[in-house]
């Protein structure tokens, strides 16, 4: 006959109740205008506030930071300091959650939104965009993305296409804009245009007749210095 082997009962493993506290996500925001102007500084600070206490107010998120840039153009993230900053705060760790307005906010030029998107979602850090309540592990998420951020794309460039056009019309009338307060020898005239300044354009005359005579650039500066000719800035030397 077989042998027939028996194998002893082992001890029944019994769960461990959970010890360890549910760690609370940690939440920056991103705010981001892009001019100086009063209306959208004002859009700035309602930005900063609004994403501060919103961020507070969650008993499940942990504060970061509100991120945020401004005067500076979205069309690429480049130049944005802060910005640049949080990702990599997120990259290495720092972030659980990215709040942000909108795609526009965030990112102009699709590509860098969706190339610092899937960046932070390797290392799982999610984005959420309010406006268009996307969230990027929403596996839905990444085609929305691309058809969203390409149509900010465009509006950022038809406003800069329009922007351009004005400055070209504006040149072909003959008006130009000059910074007349650090400007030797014009100031803005009635009709917009500029005006020469006759006791400044002898100034102009004079550091021309210099350089012909072959002064260089240096020796005229000094000479000017020791004439006590004001640079258009106003500074003595």
């Amino acid at each position: 006959m077989p042998e027939i082997e028996i194998i002893a009962a082992t001890k029944t493993l019994q769960q461990q109740p959970l010890s360890v506290v549910a760690r609370k996500k940690r939440v920056a925001a991103y705010a981001r205008v892009s001019t100086e102007q009063d209306e959208q500084q004002s859009s700035y600070e309602a930005q900063v506030d609004f994403y501060t206490r919103h961020i507070k107010s969650n008993p499940d998120w942990e504060f970061v930071e509100v991120f945020a840039d401004r005067g500076i153009t979205g069309t690429n993230t480049k130049n944005r300091e802060n910005f640049n900053r949080m990702i990599d705060l997120a990259l290495n760790g720092g972030i659980d959650i990215i709040l942000t307005k909108s795609i526009s906010r965030f990112a102009r030029n699709t590509v860098d939104t969706l190339q610092t998107v899937r960046e932070l979602k390797a290392v799982g850090v999610e984005v959420r965009f309010e406006k268009e309540n996307l969230h990027t592990f929403d596996p839905k998420c990444e085609m929305m993305l691309t058809i969203m951020s390409s149509l900010a794309q465009e509006e950022s460039r038809s406003i800069s296409e329009n922007v351009r056009w004005g400055k070209q019309k504006s040149m072909r009338d003959g008006k130009v804009s000059l910074a007349y307060s650090r400007f030797l020898g014009y100031k803005k005239g009635a009709d917009g245009r500029p005006e020469i300044v006759e006791e400044e354009a002898a100034i102009i005359r004079k550091i021309y007749d210099l350089f012909l005579s072959g002064k260089t650039i240096n020796e005229i500066a000094a000479i000017m210095t020791s004439m006590g000719v004001l640079t258009p800035a106003g500074r003595a030397k």
